[in-house]
């Protein structure tokens, strides 16, 4: 029976679909409508709580330009969520919001990305989360950077800045947005956790 109470809270807020559309509609030339799923995998996948996640722009819900599977582990008052990627992702385009697509993903189908995982402490009313290290190399503009991850996680809301700095001079080399890209929850997908009471 799994007890960490911590990691079960972060993933009943992080369960669902998620669109910036008002933010997009107030500064359509700065935010283009993107629409973010984390879609519960069963507990026999990972043995625990994971998530597939899926990123995608509203106008081409099936071309989704990021997607993952994440691995919930508790230690120490804190919830680290591990980082995979799909070998094909492409395979898999939709899981976001097709359960049967998303019943597909194996473990054979994913590989870990390593020193890339997300790091979430809880803080009054919200999940604070942030890349671990300096060590989530991203290739950008034919520079080698590390990824600076912030993430914000309400009950209905989700917040994220992604930067690129140079591994060498630490000076920022991209970003994804000049401010941080805000969601709202369109629908939760909570109910399709597991139940953690009957499982080992």
């Amino acid at each position: 029976m799994l007890k960490e109470q911590l990691s079960l809270k972060l993933a009943h807020w992080l369960a669902g679909d998620f669109s910036n559309q008002k933010q997009a509609a107030s500064s359509p030339k700065d935010y283009p409508h993107i629409r973010v799923f984390f879609r519960p995998l069963s507990w026999d996948f990972f043995e625990g709580v994971g998530f597939y996640s899926e990123q995608a722009y509203d106008y081409d819900l099936w071309s989704p330009y990021c997607q993952g599977v994440h691995r919930f582990v508790q230690k120490e008052g804190q919830v680290i969520v591990e980082n995979y990627g799909l070998k094909e992702p492409i395979l898999y385009a939709g899981a976001g919001r097709e359960r049967d697509i998303l019943k597909t993903i194996t473990p054979d189908c994913i590989e870990r990305r390593y020193n890339c995982s997300m790091i979430f402490q809880e803080e009054g009313n919200l999940f604070r989360g942030k890349v671990e290290g300096n060590q989530c190399l991203i290739t950008r503009n034919g520079c080698l950077t590390y990824l600076v991850s912030e993430v914000e996680l309400t009950e209905n809301t989700f917040a994220s800045l992604d930067r690129g700095l140079d591994i060498n001079t630490h000076e920022q080399v991209w970003e994804t947005t000049t401010d941080r890209l805000r969601f709202e929850k369109r629908q939760s997908f909570a109910q399709e956790l597991p139940d953690v009471s009957t499982s080992a």
